[in-house]
């Protein structure tokens, strides 16, 4: 039995396996418990999930990764190898080649430190594809046509903003502001307005639950549990989707901007066909309420939510691991 080729999507926030010929096996949090006085890995993906925030002090779940790329190389190196012992994908006679995924500024040392990891955790070779071109793939997008294909991919730590023609890409940005960010603003607001402390789970919770970015799109209400910082002691709080708008504005803002500098930096035939096709929305941040509203408004171009937008990075790992072998002039760093 030969070793299957497998696509990592190497998520801030999640972590993703596609093998080839099963589709995506495997979505996890990208989260480590270990024991801080042995160094031991107590825990690994949803697992080491729920006990964020609510461990003692010798264990600490870790995220490794920090704005898309490895903040901690042993603990990413850890994850990995637990999640693809976890699938058993090694074969009697070969390692599986492995296709991973990372934004489209990194430095050269961040690339060495993605690879390195794979490597680390068992692949023979490792192909390294930026993840912008990956999503557009698994977006449904045909992005190896002379015509202008536009992407934003917003994910946990990172927002990558791409225009693809030719299999490649002509102008790109990617930003430091992402899904996290929208949590941390979240968290930050209640702690402002209400003198409440809550954990960054409840935060998120109200992101899916209630927030919105485009202004009376939503009005829903939901009760949130913190701790006073007056008082010390617990206490419950309604919120609504209005005021979490006004908490995400600005965040949203810098997205926004970051879509108008890639859009000013194209050429103009590639600009013509953005208006015909669209801007597609991938990541989680996609879900995030009236985002696909607010950037068709800001960037006066028709703007969808992909159909799988937390998957598009996977499944287009899948794609391009089909084609390895048949396109080896294709660009793999």
């Amino acid at each position: 039995m030969f070793a299957r080729d497998i696509g990592i999507d190497l998520g801030t926030a999640n972590v993703l396996i596609y093998v080839k010929g099963k589709g995506i096996v495997l979505n996890e949090p990208s989260v480590v418990a270990i024991d801080k006085n042995t160094n031991k890995v107590l825990a690994v993906g949803e697992e080491a999930r729920r006990m964020v925030g609510r461990t003692p002090g010798n264990i600490v779940a870790i995220r490794p990764l920090k704005d898309g790329v490895i903040a901690d190389f042993d603990i990413t190196e850890a994850m990995l190898k637990h999640f693809l012992n976890k699938l058993d994908l090694k074969g009697f006679f070969a390692k599986p080649r492995i296709l991973i995924c990372c934004p489209t500024n990194i430095t050269s040392v961040e690339r060495k430190a993605i690879k390195e990891a794979a490597e680390k955790s068992g692949g023979k070779k490792v192909y390294l594809e930026e993840e912008p071109k990956v999503a557009a793939i698994g977006a449904g997008m045909d992005i190896f046509q002379p015509c202008g294909n536009m992407v934003v991919d917003i994910g946990g730590g990172t927002t990558d903003v791409a225009v693809l023609s030719m299999g490649d890409i002509v102008t790109a940005s990617s930003i430091k502001m992402a899904g996290d960010k929208f949590d941390i603003e979240i968290l930050n607001y209640i702690k402002r307005e209400y003198k409440l402390l809550i954990g960054e789970r409840t935060a998120e919770e109200i992101k899916i639950q209630v927030a919105t970015v485009f202004p009376g799109a939503r009005d829903e209400e939901i009760d949130i549990r913190g701790r006073d910082l007056v008082t010390g002691l617990p206490r419950t709080i309604t919120v609504c989707s209005a005021e979490i708008e006004k908490a995400l504005r600005e965040p949203v803002s810098v997205i926004v901007q970051a879509a108008k500098s890639v859009l000013e930096r194209t050429p103009p035939e590639l600009s013509a066909d953005i208006i015909d096709r669209g801007v597609i929305l991938t990541g989680g941040g996609a879900l995030l309420h009236g985002i696909d509203q607010l950037l068709a408004e800001e960037l006066k171009v028709p703007v969808l939510v992909a159909e799988n937008p937390m998957d598009c990075v996977a499944i287009g790992t899948g794609i391009m691991l089909d084609n390895i072998d048949r396109a080896p002039k294709q660009r793999f760093i």
